[in-house]
């Protein structure tokens, strides 16, 4: 969809107390392009901003592996009962999917992951986990708590809103497909567009970046066990070696990528894991490897995925030996590569750039990472970014998974005012650019 309206504004924000950020009727072009700078401001106030840091510290301090996520998500429909926000609960275990607006289309929606990782943390501070090997060491406490402070910029002006926001506070983004839960349980119902953002360590504070397109790659997972015949190292003509044959196994599965893909068709091969004897001088009967693959095309994926096997087996069978693999589709399902919708992309720029000037929304090459959020953008267009919060004053900042990560909490008021402008530019260019035709809406609502 193209984005151009003609609407005016006539507000001025305030901390707490209601305010009119726009007309229903009209909006300038003028006047629109000043909502996300307001609700910066507002986002900044020190009442927004030391709420959000300390629903960010309470979730961080209490981390919850995936679909354990129970009292993150009690803090959550704690928040939105306080701001009289309705909600379903539970959708995909611990899932909550809360609503502003006028219950009717359109409807948009903005998400934040909710589960931490099984680590322990190694950052010394007053608000450490709590709970040994578990920790938010990918800034998800953080995601919760803007979205948090994005649900509160748009309770404040529910009466405006042209439409109705969705809010996802979705479980198990870390290998556990929570979004693909998250859809199978309805929260995508009439749903016209998603957005949805992540903490960057290596971009600067008050900046964003993203691209249309493959953003994210899809990936998948595997294990494999060959299988020979255990003997004494220094006999090995009476032994079936598996050491040997999962050697050649990983050396072939690199020729996947090399010789096999297109150069201009990134993907990557990774084995990981090699478990495989206890002494220095026997061969053993067997042998475990794991990796990963990605690709940023599910066709591509799905090559990567057959080509894995069948190198596997025939290696394995070179050698004399048997295997089988497992892709591990019950605990760690594939997951599609992250494509941004191009015309959300282009919303994506105007309001960021509205919001923190044109200069600080950088473009950004494609990841080889994977995000579930790409999930929803299989149903529905949407959009996924990131969000700086690198600062020299704080030095280097660790990456994601690693036991040192630490959040820049000054982050927290840009996410939250990004994700409400998003939302309420979303609906009222939407209305003004398409006439919607009646339809069933939710009816909790």
């Amino acid at each position: 969809m193209e984005f151009h309206m003609q609407v005016s504004l006539i507000m001025v924000l305030f901390v707490f107390g209601p305010t009119t950020i726009f007309t229903s009727s009209s909006v300038s072009s003028n006047g629109l392009s000043e909502i996300p700078f307001k609700l910066l401001d507002f986002a900044q106030k020190p009442q927004v901003f030391d709420w959000m840091l300390g629903i960010r510290r309470k979730i961080h301090e209490n981390p919850e592996l995936g679909y354990e996520e129970f009292e993150t998500s009690k803090l959550v429909r704690a928040e939105l009962d306080k701001m009289g926000i309705d909600y379903k609960y539970p959708i995909a275990v611990t899932g909550v999917v809360g609503f502003i607006g006028t219950g009717k289309p359109p409807f948009v929606a903005i998400r934040a992951d909710m589960d931490a990782l099984a680590m322990q943390e190694m950052v010394e501070w007053e608000h450490k986990s709590k709970v040994p090997g578990k920790m938010h060491a990918c800034g998800h406490d953080a995601h919760v708590a803007m979205l948090l402070g994005g649900a509160k910029i748009l309770k404040e002006h529910e009466k405006d809103l042209q439409g109705t926001v969705v809010l996802l506070f979705q479980p198990a983004e870390e290998g556990g497909a929570g979004a693909k839960k998250m859809i199978d349980g309805g929260a995508l119902e009439n749903v016209n567009a998603i957005f949805g953002l992540h903490v960057a360590n290596r971009v600067p504070i008050a900046e964003v970046a993203s691209r249309p397109g493959p953003f994210f790659a899809g990936s998948g997972f595997f294990e494999a066990t060959i299988s020979g015949k255990g003997g004494h190292a220094a006999i090995p003509q009476h032994a079936i070696d598996p050491i040997l044959a999962a050697s050649n196994v990983i050396v072939s599965l690199q020729h996947l990528v090399s010789r096999e893909a297109d150069p201009l068709d990134s993907q990557v091969v990774t084995v990981g894991k090699f478990q495989g004897g206890d002494a220095f001088n026997v061969i053993p009967d067997s042998v475990r490897i794991g990796g990963t693959f990605r690709a940023f095309t599910r066709e591509s994926l799905m090559q990567l995925k057959q080509r894995i096997k069948e190198v596997i087996m025939g290696q394995a069978s070179v050698q004399r030996c048997s295997a089988t693999v497992n892709f591990l589709e019950d605990e760690k399902p594939l997951s599609p590569p992250t494509i941004n919708h191009k015309d959300l992309h282009e919303h994506f720029r105007n309001v960021a750039g509205d919001m923190l000037g044109i200069h600080r929304v950088k473009d950004h090459q494609p990841l080889m990472g994977s995000e579930d959020f790409a999930y929803y953008q299989e149903a529905i267009p949407g959009y996924f970014f990131l969000l700086g919060m690198a600062d020299d004053k704080l030095g280097p900042l660790h990456m994601p998974h690693s036991p040192h990560f630490q959040i820049n909490e000054d982050a927290l008021p840009f996410g939250a005012a990004l994700h409400a402008s998003l939302a309420i530019r979303y609906l009222l260019e939407l209305q003004q650019e398409v006439p919607l035709p009646a339809q069933e809406y939710h009816d909790e609502l």
